[in-house]
């Protein structure tokens, strides 16, 4: 039968394989795995020292707001693919269709602005990257490498 905004109408079973073969859902997890990719490289390894010094420093050209912004919106995603894979767990049980309807538009419009943010942190990374001193993040350049990498995947999976 017929459902209201994508889903079942309310009250039927919970069906895991099925939930879990939705493209919503299957895009959720990939997103919230690349997600969990970009803050954990920047926190394990975005930070840097020389030496000599104890001070800790952004691999990506010494801007502690490049660092900042990737484990911000790596963070924020990551919490936010719960929270709508828990509202996608409990859509089929909400038999308000108003209700229903301003959790897809939630979606769509977090989902809009998660897509542009992405884009933006790609962005910025990448140019903070093309300025960073080779000698300096030597050790460290592919957990760099692979942040842009996956916030540049990220801005399709949203």
């Amino acid at each position: 039968g017929g459902g209201a905004y994508g889903a079942a109408k309310a009250g039927g079973a919970f069906d895991l394989i099925r939930f879990v073969q939705q493209p919503q859902v299957l895009t959720r997890i990939v997103s919230a795995v690349f997600a969990l990719v970009v803050f954990a490289c920047l926190v394990g390894d975005g930070y840097v020292n020389h030496s000599d010094d104890s001070k800790l420093f952004c691999v990506f050209n010494h801007n502690a707001d490049a660092c900042r912004y990737g484990i911000g919106i790596g963070v924020l995603a990551f919490l936010a693919c719960i929270f709508f894979f828990m509202v996608d767990v409990y859509f089929p049980q909400i038999s308000n269709t108003t209700d229903r309807k301003y959790l897809v538009l939630a979606d769509l419009g977090f989902s809009g602005l998660w897509t542009f943010l992405w884009f933006i942190g790609f962005c910025f990374l990448t140019n903070q990257w093309s300025w960073a001193r080779t000698e300096e993040v030597y050790i460290v350049a592919d957990s760099a490498r692979a942040a842009i990498t996956f916030s540049f995947f990220s801005i399709f999976s949203w």
